[in-house]
């Protein structure tokens, strides 16, 4: 298999995980909880899910022609407000990304060492994936760090929970 390919097969797997790690979260929070603020220089799940969306529209909206910090997107924007309800929420959650996955259904194994640009510094289209799995990973561990706090005990873990990793290896 080609390396190129088998990257770009990578990364898509590593955002599919990234992306199932938020909806398991979200799946466990209500409309009250996703908008929680531990205080004002904080960020709620709301929050965090605006931001997640508008990176996610200027990264990966004609991504090999165009930089991917886009002149009409409003950053600091992203950090204000949020959602009416955990439905608009969750319609801008798979939005954002739709923008991801179209994207990387149309590069191809000849793009990865293209380069492309973000905030005028270029990136090999490989660094630029790289680049976004780490930002999207990092806001993922933040909601799933949220949900965890606001939840408790009634949190159900998205891995192996405490105390049963013996019991997880002998199956």
């Amino acid at each position: 298999m080609d390396i190129a390919k088998a990257y770009l097969q990578c990364a898509v797997e590593n955002f599919q995980a990234i992306k199932k790690q938020g909806d398991r979260t979200f799946s466990q929070l209500t409309y009250e909880e996703l908008c929680w603020i531990p205080h004002e220089e904080a960020n709620s799940i709301a929050i965090l899910v605006k931001h997640l969306y508008g990176n996610m529209r200027s990264r990966w909206t004609n991504f090999l022609m165009t930089d991917g910090e886009k002149k009409d997107r409003n950053r600091d924007d992203e950090f204000e407000g949020g959602y009416a309800s955990k439905e608009e929420l969750l319609h801008a959650w798979e939005e954002g990304w739709l923008f991801v996955f179209r994207t990387l259904e149309s590069i191809t194994v000849h793009d990865v060492l293209k380069t492309v640009y973000i905030r005028r510094e270029p990136h090999t289209v490989m660094q630029a994936i790289e680049r976004q799995i780490a930002h999207y990973a990092s806001h993922v561990g933040q909601i799933i760090y949220i949900g965890k706090l606001l939840k408790e005990k009634e949190w159900t873990c998205l891995s192996i929970p405490r105390g049963k990793s013996n019991q997880f290896l002998q199956k």
